[in-house]
């Protein structure tokens, strides 16, 4: 098996053997974050643990590692605070993505995350969204303490 299958399979192993671990604090985090909370409340109570479970299922395209290749999809390692199409100098964003402009901010991330085709219509991202605010917010928070590490 060459090595970009078998880094395939290894995420997506990862990503069933990671599923099957649970959020026991879901509910006291979503408690805690008050009725219809803000991303900002959200964010407050977010796991990047549970965001680093969640972040499984993008292992099949991206990396996160410092120094890491692109796969499918741009290394994301310190994405946090960059320009939305220019985390990697060596990956080729889309023309839909490089139109959307700014930075990947906090509430540029949910929305990328909720649904990217709506977010760039036309991105190459196949991804078809996290529905769940919280799993949002634990992605984001992990993606900012990955960038840190």
């Amino acid at each position: 098996m060459n090595s970009p299958s078998r880094h395939v399979l290894i995420a997506l192993l990862s990503t069933l053997v990671l599923t099957g671990c649970g959020d026991g604090d879901r509910a006291a985090r979503l408690k805690a974050a008050g009725p219809n909370p803000s991303l900002d409340a959200l964010m407050k109570v977010a796991d990047a643990d549970a965001g680093a479970r969640t972040f499984g299922q993008c292992l099949a395209c991206h990396t996160i590692g410092k120094g890491e290749l692109d796969r499918a999809g741009p290394n994301l390692h310190g994405i946090m605070g960059k320009p939305v199409a220019g985390g990697s100098d060596r990956y080729g964003y889309t023309a839909a993505l490089k139109k959307v402009g700014g930075v990947w901010d906090r509430p540029t991330m949910d929305r990328w995350l909720t649904a990217p085709q709506r977010f760039a219509p036309g991105t190459k991202m196949t991804f078809a969204g996290l529905s769940d605010p919280l799993a949002r917010a634990d992605v984001i928070a992990y993606l900012e303490r990955e960038g840190r590490e």
